[in-house]
């Protein structure tokens, strides 16, 4: 019980030291979020310790959302890496006591090199503080280290701003779940919002088509043929009437129907799914969870009612978008 509830208290104390920084989000925070748009350059994120590890995160985070930015560590910056910053940069240096010497050190040399300095420290009288152009209070009532002394409540606080930062970015900028993909294209995210269905459906010859005179037995070997599991079937004109799938023939002969000497258009059922070719392919996987089928009938648009295409549930799994 005393672990739980010292774990308890570590959260409720860091959750306090969040909610806090809401109520003194102020000016400096807008115009801090003005002048990263206005920039022409990117974002230099640095810190030390664990204000850097933090930084690294948030550098991480304002990339992946579309504002380029990249951590400089301090130490380093000293010793030659400040090359990495150009005039019409921003800079965001933490500090939770904004008297690290590291960074205080590469802050005339930031100036000098005409960037602009955001300064995100838990301490306003700091030199950190003074330094920038804009500050960012991250101050804290108490750590929930009970030594007071590891920074726990301090760096939740100070990812907070920073994810603060980057999805008032991201709103400003009018950054889309498309945009997002293009920085993440690896994976099973990138695949959600990469792919789309005309990448992966059957087209030509491979669609599985009769049309509504067709009797069922040449029905059957289009079905097979085809390896889907299901038909469309079309008028003449190509326009898709319906669809008969393995299991529409499995039912009928339950039934006791004799399939064989029906036609396609006496069989199929009518209100075929359907997609269009430009729709992401997760799309496509939502609407056969929704309705329980393993197949949909691709359209070149709305419109158009002869199918340029069909995709299977089969064709999302190996691609990894289920």
């Amino acid at each position: 019980m005393a672990i739980l509830a010292e774990a308890k208290r570590v959260i409720m104390v860091e959750a306090q030291a969040v909610a806090a920084l809401a109520e003194r989000l102020d000016a400096s925070f807008q115009q801090s979020v003005e002048l990263i748009l206005a920039s022409k350059g990117r974002v230099v994120v640095t810190g030390m310790g664990k204000s850097g590890l933090v930084g690294q995160k948030i550098a991480s985070t304002m990339a992946s959302t579309g504002t380029p930015a990249f951590f400089l560590h301090p130490a380093e910056g000293i010793h030659g890496d400040l090359g990495m910053i150009m005039t019409g940069d921003v800079v965001i240096a933490i500090s939770n006591s904004g008297e690290t010497d590291e960074l205080l050190r590469i802050l005339p040399s930031i100036k000098r090199l005409g960037a602009r300095l955001i300064a995100m420290s838990g301490n306003p009288d700091s030199t950190l503080a003074k330094a920038g152009d804009y500050f960012l209070d991250v101050s804290v009532k108490e750590e929930a280290c009970p030594l007071g002394l590891a920074p726990t409540a301090s760096t939740t606080a100070t990812l907070a701003m920073g994810d603060a930062l980057a999805v008032a970015l991201l709103v400003e900028r009018g950054f889309k779940a498309e945009d997002f993909a293009i920085f993440h294209p690896g994976g099973s995210l990138g695949k959600k919002l990469l792919l789309r269905v005309e990448d992966m459906m059957h087209s030509g010859s491979a669609i599985p088509l009769v049309t509504e005179d067709t009797l069922m037995k040449e029905a059957l070997f289009e079905i097979t043929a085809k390896g889907l599991g299901i038909t469309g079937v079309t008028d003449a004109d190509g326009t898709l009437l319906g669809v008969i799938t393995d299991g529409d023939l499995r039912r009928a002969l339950e039934r006791g129907e004799d399939i064989l000497q029906a036609t396609a258009g006496q069989l199929m059922k009518r209100g075929a799914k359907r997609i269009v070719r430009r729709e992401l392919a997760a799309a496509a996987l939502q609407i056969m969870e929704r309705f329980s089928i393993t197949s949909l009938f691709v359209f070149e648009n709305e419109q158009d009612q002869s199918p340029c295409g069909v995709i299977h549930l089969h064709d999302l799994l190996k691609a990894g978008i289920a």
